[in-house]
Protein backbone atom coordinates (compact mmCIF):
# COMPACT_ATOMS: atom_id res chain seq x y z
CA UNK A 1 0.00 0.00 0.00
CA UNK A 2 1.17 3.56 -0.65
CA UNK A 3 -0.33 7.02 -0.73
CA UNK A 4 -2.39 7.55 -3.89
CA UNK A 5 -3.82 11.04 -3.76
CA UNK A 6 -5.24 13.76 -1.55
CA UNK A 7 -8.46 15.54 -2.42
CA UNK A 8 -8.75 18.97 -0.86
CA UNK A 9 -11.18 21.88 -0.95
CA UNK A 10 -10.05 25.31 -2.12
CA UNK A 11 -11.90 28.62 -2.07
CA UNK A 12 -10.23 30.25 -5.10
CA UNK A 13 -9.43 27.78 -7.87
CA UNK A 14 -7.33 30.20 -9.93
CA UNK A 15 -5.19 31.09 -6.92
CA UNK A 16 -4.88 27.41 -5.99
CA UNK A 17 -3.69 26.51 -9.49
CA UNK A 18 -1.11 29.31 -9.37
CA UNK A 19 0.10 27.93 -6.04
CA UNK A 20 0.22 24.22 -6.80
CA UNK A 21 1.40 24.80 -10.40
CA UNK A 22 3.86 27.67 -10.36
CA UNK A 23 5.05 27.48 -6.75
CA UNK A 24 5.19 23.72 -6.15
CA UNK A 25 5.53 22.63 -9.76
CA UNK A 26 2.62 20.23 -10.22
CA UNK A 27 0.92 20.10 -13.62
CA UNK A 28 -2.75 19.82 -14.45
CA UNK A 29 -3.64 16.51 -16.09
CA UNK A 30 -7.39 16.90 -16.40
CA UNK A 31 -10.54 18.72 -15.30
CA UNK A 32 -13.91 17.03 -14.86
CA UNK A 33 -17.46 18.17 -15.56
CA UNK A 34 -17.95 19.15 -11.91
CA UNK A 35 -15.04 21.58 -12.12
CA UNK A 36 -12.58 19.48 -10.11
CA UNK A 37 -8.96 19.83 -11.23
CA UNK A 38 -6.51 16.92 -11.13
CA UNK A 39 -2.74 17.40 -10.87
CA UNK A 40 0.43 15.33 -10.64
CA UNK A 41 4.06 15.87 -9.72
CA UNK A 42 6.81 15.30 -12.29
CA UNK A 43 8.16 12.14 -10.65
CA UNK A 44 4.80 10.38 -10.32
CA UNK A 45 3.44 7.95 -12.90
CA UNK A 46 -0.24 7.82 -11.91
CA UNK A 47 -2.47 10.40 -13.61
CA UNK A 48 -3.04 12.47 -10.48
CA UNK A 49 -2.04 12.74 -6.85
CA UNK A 50 -3.90 15.92 -5.97
CA UNK A 51 -7.57 16.77 -6.58
CA UNK A 52 -8.79 20.33 -6.07
CA UNK A 53 -12.49 21.00 -5.51
CA UNK A 54 -13.91 24.53 -5.40
CA UNK A 55 -15.74 25.15 -2.13
CA UNK A 56 -16.67 27.88 0.32
CA UNK A 57 -14.37 26.34 2.92
CA UNK A 58 -10.90 24.81 2.88
CA UNK A 59 -9.96 21.37 4.17
CA UNK A 60 -9.63 17.73 3.31
CA UNK A 61 -12.25 15.96 1.23
CA UNK A 62 -10.54 12.57 1.38
CA UNK A 63 -7.17 10.88 1.32
CA UNK A 64 -6.61 7.80 -0.84
CA UNK A 65 -4.10 4.96 -0.70
CA UNK A 66 -3.27 2.54 -3.49
CA UNK A 67 -3.32 -1.18 -2.73
CA UNK A 68 -1.44 -3.83 -4.67
CA UNK A 69 -4.37 -5.60 -6.38
CA UNK A 70 -8.15 -5.49 -6.88
CA UNK A 71 -8.43 -8.58 -4.71
CA UNK A 72 -7.01 -6.57 -1.79
CA UNK A 73 -10.10 -4.36 -1.90
CA UNK A 74 -12.38 -7.41 -1.61
CA UNK A 75 -10.29 -8.77 1.26
CA UNK A 76 -10.17 -5.48 3.16
CA UNK A 77 -13.89 -4.64 3.02
CA UNK A 78 -14.97 -7.37 5.50
CA UNK A 79 -11.95 -6.60 7.73
CA UNK A 80 -12.96 -2.95 7.93
CA UNK A 81 -16.59 -3.81 8.59
CA UNK A 82 -15.61 -6.37 11.25
CA UNK A 83 -13.92 -3.47 13.05
CA UNK A 84 -17.33 -1.76 13.15
CA UNK A 85 -16.76 0.70 10.31
CA UNK A 86 -19.09 0.85 7.32
CA UNK A 87 -17.24 0.42 4.01
CA UNK A 88 -18.73 1.01 0.56
CA UNK A 89 -17.33 -0.31 -2.70
CA UNK A 90 -17.72 2.41 -5.34
CA UNK A 91 -17.75 1.28 -8.98
CA UNK A 92 -14.86 1.92 -11.36
CA UNK A 93 -15.03 5.43 -12.75
CA UNK A 94 -16.40 7.01 -9.56
CA UNK A 95 -13.21 9.02 -9.79
CA UNK A 96 -11.90 9.61 -13.33
CA UNK A 97 -9.59 6.97 -14.75
CA UNK A 98 -9.59 5.05 -11.49
CA UNK A 99 -10.82 1.52 -10.77
CA UNK A 100 -13.10 0.44 -7.94
CA UNK A 101 -12.78 2.42 -4.73
CA UNK A 102 -13.32 1.19 -1.18
CA UNK A 103 -14.67 4.17 0.75
CA UNK A 104 -14.91 4.43 4.56
CA UNK A 105 -14.25 6.79 7.44
CA UNK A 106 -11.51 6.46 10.02
CA UNK A 107 -12.57 6.45 13.69
CA UNK A 108 -11.72 10.17 13.65
CA UNK A 109 -14.27 10.76 10.86
CA UNK A 110 -11.72 11.52 8.12
CA UNK A 111 -12.75 9.96 4.82
CA UNK A 112 -10.27 7.43 3.42
CA UNK A 113 -10.43 5.64 0.11
CA UNK A 114 -8.50 2.66 -1.22
CA UNK A 115 -8.04 1.83 -4.88
CA UNK A 116 -5.93 -0.59 -6.90
CA UNK A 117 -5.73 0.97 -10.35
CA UNK A 118 -5.46 4.41 -11.90
CA UNK A 119 -4.47 5.43 -15.42
CA UNK A 120 -0.73 6.00 -15.66
CA UNK A 121 0.86 8.83 -17.62
CA UNK A 122 4.45 8.10 -16.61
CA UNK A 123 7.00 10.41 -15.06
CA UNK A 124 8.33 13.48 -16.88
CA UNK A 125 11.67 11.72 -17.45
CA UNK A 126 10.17 8.45 -18.65
CA UNK A 127 11.32 4.99 -17.70
CA UNK A 128 13.91 4.31 -20.43
CA UNK A 129 17.38 5.64 -19.59
CA UNK A 130 15.85 8.53 -17.62
CA UNK A 131 17.63 11.74 -16.68
CA UNK A 132 17.61 12.56 -12.95
CA UNK A 133 15.21 15.46 -13.47
CA UNK A 134 13.31 16.99 -16.39
CA UNK A 135 14.16 20.28 -18.10
CA UNK A 136 10.56 21.42 -17.58
CA UNK A 137 10.76 21.85 -13.78
CA UNK A 138 8.74 24.75 -12.39
CA UNK A 139 8.83 26.34 -8.97
CA UNK A 140 10.01 24.07 -6.19
CA UNK A 141 9.77 21.06 -8.51
CA UNK A 142 8.35 18.67 -5.90
CA UNK A 143 8.82 14.98 -6.71
CA UNK A 144 5.70 13.40 -5.27
CA UNK A 145 2.94 13.60 -2.72
CA UNK A 146 4.65 12.09 0.31
CA UNK A 147 2.23 11.87 3.25
CA UNK A 148 -0.61 13.49 5.15
CA UNK A 149 -0.95 14.51 8.77
CA UNK A 150 -4.47 14.49 10.18
CA UNK A 151 -5.56 16.25 13.34
CA UNK A 152 -7.67 14.06 15.62
CA UNK A 153 -9.82 14.89 18.62
CA UNK A 154 -7.96 14.26 21.87
CA UNK A 155 -9.70 14.73 25.21
CA UNK A 156 -8.37 12.18 27.72
CA UNK A 157 -10.59 13.52 30.51
CA UNK A 158 -13.65 12.61 28.42
CA UNK A 159 -12.15 9.32 27.32
CA UNK A 160 -11.71 10.48 23.72
CA UNK A 161 -8.48 9.69 21.91
CA UNK A 162 -8.97 9.48 18.14
CA UNK A 163 -5.18 9.38 17.66
CA UNK A 164 -5.03 6.04 19.45
CA UNK A 165 -8.24 4.82 17.77
CA UNK A 166 -6.95 5.64 14.28
CA UNK A 167 -3.55 4.15 15.04
CA UNK A 168 -5.01 0.87 16.22
CA UNK A 169 -7.26 0.70 13.13
CA UNK A 170 -4.37 1.36 10.75
CA UNK A 171 -2.26 -1.31 12.42
CA UNK A 172 -4.92 -3.99 12.87
CA UNK A 173 -6.83 -3.56 9.61
CA UNK A 174 -4.62 -1.85 7.01
CA UNK A 175 -1.30 -3.38 8.15
CA UNK A 176 0.53 -0.10 8.75
CA UNK A 177 3.18 -0.14 11.47
CA UNK A 178 4.06 2.42 14.10
CA UNK A 179 7.43 4.14 13.69
CA UNK A 180 7.24 6.94 16.28
CA UNK A 181 4.80 8.24 18.85
CA UNK A 182 4.45 10.90 21.54
CA UNK A 183 3.32 9.68 24.96
CA UNK A 184 1.94 12.18 27.48
CA UNK A 185 0.02 12.25 30.75
CA UNK A 186 0.94 11.44 34.36
CA UNK A 187 1.49 7.78 33.52
CA UNK A 188 3.11 8.58 30.14
CA UNK A 189 0.65 6.28 28.38
CA UNK A 190 -1.61 8.65 26.42
CA UNK A 191 -0.81 8.41 22.73
CA UNK A 192 -0.95 12.08 21.69
CA UNK A 193 0.66 11.76 18.23
CA UNK A 194 1.67 8.86 16.02
CA UNK A 195 3.61 8.32 12.80
CA UNK A 196 2.90 5.18 10.78
CA UNK A 197 4.46 3.58 7.72
CA UNK A 198 3.24 1.25 5.00
CA UNK A 199 6.29 1.64 2.74
CA UNK A 200 9.92 2.33 3.66
CA UNK A 201 9.64 5.98 4.66
CA UNK A 202 9.36 7.09 8.31
CA UNK A 203 5.69 7.95 7.84
CA UNK A 204 3.05 7.51 5.18
CA UNK A 205 0.43 9.01 7.48
CA UNK A 206 0.49 10.71 10.87
CA UNK A 207 -2.11 11.59 13.50
CA UNK A 208 -1.79 14.39 16.03
CA UNK A 209 -4.19 15.18 18.85
CA UNK A 210 -6.10 18.44 19.02
CA UNK A 211 -9.44 19.93 20.01
CA UNK A 212 -11.15 18.82 16.77
CA UNK A 213 -10.62 16.66 13.72
CA UNK A 214 -9.19 18.24 10.58
CA UNK A 215 -6.35 18.44 8.07
CA UNK A 216 -2.98 19.56 9.40
CA UNK A 217 -1.03 19.27 6.15
CA UNK A 218 -0.28 17.44 2.96
CA UNK A 219 3.44 17.01 2.24
CA UNK A 220 5.45 16.88 -0.97
CA UNK A 221 8.90 15.31 -1.28
CA UNK A 222 12.10 17.09 -2.31
CA UNK A 223 15.58 15.64 -2.80
CA UNK A 224 17.71 17.56 -0.35
CA UNK A 225 18.19 20.34 2.20
CA UNK A 226 19.39 22.52 -0.68
CA UNK A 227 16.07 21.93 -2.45
CA UNK A 228 14.21 22.83 0.73
CA UNK A 229 16.06 26.17 0.86
CA UNK A 230 15.41 26.79 -2.83
CA UNK A 231 11.72 26.02 -2.27
CA UNK A 232 11.66 28.69 0.45
CA UNK A 233 13.17 31.14 -2.07
CA UNK A 234 10.41 30.29 -4.55
CA UNK A 235 7.78 30.83 -1.85
CA UNK A 236 9.27 34.18 -0.87
CA UNK A 237 9.29 35.33 -4.51
CA UNK A 238 5.62 34.35 -4.81
CA UNK A 239 4.57 35.86 -1.45
CA UNK A 240 3.46 32.50 -0.08
CA UNK A 241 2.53 32.61 3.61
CA UNK A 242 5.24 30.55 5.37
CA UNK A 243 4.25 29.07 8.72
CA UNK A 244 7.60 27.56 9.72
CA UNK A 245 10.82 28.50 7.88
CA UNK A 246 13.28 25.77 6.86
CA UNK A 247 14.30 23.58 9.78
CA UNK A 248 14.61 19.93 10.82
CA UNK A 249 12.26 17.65 12.69
CA UNK A 250 13.57 15.43 15.46
CA UNK A 251 10.66 13.13 14.71
CA UNK A 252 11.36 11.43 11.34
CA UNK A 253 14.57 13.59 11.04
CA UNK A 254 12.96 15.28 8.04
CA UNK A 255 14.06 18.67 6.67
CA UNK A 256 11.02 20.83 6.22
CA UNK A 257 9.12 24.01 5.49
CA UNK A 258 5.47 24.56 6.41
CA UNK A 259 3.38 27.04 4.47
CA UNK A 260 -0.19 27.68 3.40
CA UNK A 261 -1.96 27.53 0.07
CA UNK A 262 -4.15 30.57 -0.73
CA UNK A 263 -7.18 28.91 0.92
CA UNK A 264 -5.33 28.22 4.17
CA UNK A 265 -4.60 24.52 3.67
CA UNK A 266 -1.19 23.85 5.21
CA UNK A 267 1.45 22.30 2.92
CA UNK A 268 4.90 20.92 3.66
CA UNK A 269 7.92 20.34 1.46
CA UNK A 270 9.83 17.50 3.05
CA UNK A 271 13.32 16.20 2.33
CA UNK A 272 15.52 13.54 3.82
CA UNK A 273 14.06 10.08 4.25
CA UNK A 274 15.41 10.11 7.81
CA UNK A 275 15.78 6.40 8.16
CA UNK A 276 14.64 3.19 6.57
CA UNK A 277 11.30 2.20 8.04
CA UNK A 278 11.27 -1.54 8.64
CA UNK A 279 8.69 -3.55 10.53
CA UNK A 280 11.13 -4.83 13.14
CA UNK A 281 12.52 -1.36 13.89
CA UNK A 282 11.79 -0.49 17.53
CA UNK A 283 9.21 2.28 17.94
CA UNK A 284 10.77 5.66 18.74
CA UNK A 285 9.19 7.30 21.80
CA UNK A 286 9.06 11.06 22.38
CA UNK A 287 8.28 12.27 25.88
CA UNK A 288 6.17 15.32 26.67
CA UNK A 289 9.15 17.32 27.98
CA UNK A 290 11.07 16.86 24.69
CA UNK A 291 8.12 17.40 22.36
CA UNK A 292 9.52 20.74 21.16
CA UNK A 293 12.74 19.10 20.00
CA UNK A 294 10.77 16.35 18.37
CA UNK A 295 8.85 18.79 16.22
CA UNK A 296 11.44 21.53 15.68
CA UNK A 297 14.82 20.05 16.51
CA UNK A 298 16.97 23.17 16.10
CA UNK A 299 15.17 25.46 18.53
CA UNK A 300 13.26 22.93 20.59
CA UNK A 301 10.50 25.50 20.81
CA UNK A 302 6.88 24.76 19.98
CA UNK A 303 5.09 27.18 17.64
CA UNK A 304 1.52 27.80 18.76
CA UNK A 305 0.13 28.26 15.25
CA UNK A 306 1.53 24.89 14.23
CA UNK A 307 -0.99 22.95 16.30
CA UNK A 308 -3.73 25.54 16.70
CA UNK A 309 -4.27 26.54 13.05
CA UNK A 310 -5.57 23.90 10.66
CA UNK A 311 -8.42 23.33 8.25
Amino acid sequence: MRIGHASIRVMDMDAALQHYGNVLGLRVTMKDAAGRVYLKCWDEWDKYSLVLTASDRAGLDHVAYKVRAESDLDALQPKIEAWGIKATMLPAGSLPDTGRILQFHLPSGHEMRLFASKEQLGTDVGSLNPDPWPDSLRGAGVHWLDHTLLMCELNPEAGINRVADNTRFMEEVLDFWLTEHVLVGPDKNVQAATWLACSTTPHDIAFVGGPRNGLHHIAFFLDSWHDVLKAADVMAKNKVRIDVAPTRHGITRGETIYFFDPSGNRNETFAGLGYLAQRDRPVTVWSEDRLGSGIFYHTGDLVASFTEVYT
